[in-house]
C-alpha cells in the first residue's frame, strides 16, 4: 500500500482527539515529517484532506511514499510553515479547519549520520533542515566571534558555561565535524553530574540558530491564526522550554481581550481575543508512550480554537 514506517509520531492519539468533530475538514500538517500524524488524521477523521508541508526535502520524499494510499486526499509541498497561507492558496484553500505544528526533529533526521544533528555520530556539522539554503552549523562556529557564540549558546541552549565553551571553540577553529565539537565540550564539562549529555545544549542552540526556529514559531502561529476558519483548531507540540514559552505566551495573548499593562486603569490597546484555549493544562505523553518512545518524554501539546471576534471567551 506504499506505507513506510520510519518514525514514531508523538502524542498521536491526543493530536487526533484535538481535531475530533471536524469531519470533512481540510487540515494543514505544517511539519509533515514522515507523515505519521497525517496518516492517523486521515484514517480517523472521515472525509478529511490534508496539505502537508516540510522544509526537509528528504522528509517530503519519504512522506510521499508513506502516504501514497491516500491519493488526492493529501497534497504535499516542500516549504517553510511560515509560508503556510501561500502554500494553502497554491492548493486552492483559503481557510482550513485545523493546523498541526510538531516542532520536534524526526527520528530520521536525528539518526541520519550525514546531517550533523546528533552528537552520537561523527559527521559534518550541517544541521540545516533545507540543505539548499542558509549557512551550515560549521560555518556558524567558524565565523561568529567569541561573544556572539557565547550569546547564542546561552540564549538558545540555556548553557551556563557558554563563555568558556565559546572561548575554547575560537581557539580550536576551524571546526568541521560533530566529534570535534563534542570533544571540546566534553573537555570543559568533564565533571558534570547532569543526566543529559554535555553537548545537548550547545547542539540545540546551534540547530535553533541555523534554522531560525524560535523566530519561525511565532510567525507560524500567526499564519495559522489567519488561515483557520472560525471553529478551526491549532494543535502545537513543543519539546523544550524556549519554544513552549513562545507558544504558551502567544496563545494566552490571543485568548484575552485586553493586553494593556495592569497599571493602566482603562483599556487603550483595543486588542480582541481571536482564540480560546482548549486545554487549560498542557498535555504530556503518558508513561506508556515515554516507555515505548523515550524521545517523546519532553513533548507538550497545547490546543486552541479560532473564535469570531464577538464571541466571549
Amino acid at each position: 500500500m506504499g506505507k513506510v514506517q520510519v518514525h514514531i509520531p508523538v502524542l498521536l492519539k491526543e493530536v487526533v482527539t484535538s481535531f475530533e468533530g471536524l469531519n470533512n475538514g481540510v487540515f494543514v500538517d505544517a511539519t509533515l515529517g514522515m507523515g505519521g500524524h497525517t496518516r492517523e488524521i486521515l484514517e480517523k477523521i472521515p472525509n478529511s484532506s490534508i496539505i502537508g508541508i516540510d522544509l526537509d526535502s528528504e522528509a517530503v520524499m519519504l512522506a510521499r511514499q508513506n502516504l501514497l494510499d491516500f491519493g488526492n486526499r493529501v497534497n504535499i509541498a516542500q516549504g517553510n510553515y511560515v509560508d503556510m497561507i501561500q502554500i494553502a492558496r497554491n492548493f486552492n484553500e483559503l481557510n482550513v479547519d485545523g493546523v498541526l505544528l510538531d516542532l520536534g526533529l524526526s527520528s530520521v533526521q536525528i539518526d541520519d549520520t550525514k546531517r550533523g544533528f546528533s552528537f552520537r555520530y561523527d559527521s559534518e556539522l550541517d544541521m540545516r533542515f533545507d540543505k539548499t539554503k542558509g549557512i551550515s552549523a560549521s560555518d556558524v562556529l567558524n565565523s561568529l566571534d567569541e561573544a556572539e557564540l557565547a550569546d547564542m549558546f546561552y540564549t538558545y541552549g540555556e548553557e551556563r558555561q557558554s563563555r568558556i565553551i565559546a572561548k575554547s571553540i575560537v581557539k580550536s577553529r576551524p571546526i568541521k565535524t560533530t566529534y570535534e565539537l563534542t570533544e571540546i565540550i566534553s573537555n570543559i564539562k568533564r565533571k558534570s553530574k547532569s543526566k543529559i549529555h554535555p553537548s545537548t545544549k550547545v547542539f540545540q542552540a546551534l540547530r535553533i540558530y541555523v534554522n531560525q526556529e524560535l523566530k519561525n514559531v511565532e510567525k507560524g502561529l500567526e499564519e495559522a491564526m489567519k488561515l483557520l476558519k472560525f471553529g478551526g483548531k491549532v494543535s502545537v507540540i513543543s519539546y523544550h522550554s524556549l519554544e513552549d514559552r513562545i507558544v504558551k505566551n502567544f496563545l494566552r495573548k490571543n485568548s484575552i481581550d485586553c493586553i494593556c499593562p495592569v497599571s493602566m486603569i482603562e483599556c487603550q490597546c483595543n486588542h480582541t481575543a481571536t482564540i480560546k484555549i482548549v486545554n487549560k493544562k498542557v498535555i504530556k505523553p503518558t508513561e506508556e508512550e515515554i516507555k515505548n518512545n523515550p524521545r517523546s518524554r519532553s513533548a507538550k501539546l497545547r490546543i486552541a480554537q479560532r473564535i469570531p471576534l464577538a464571541e466571549i471567551v
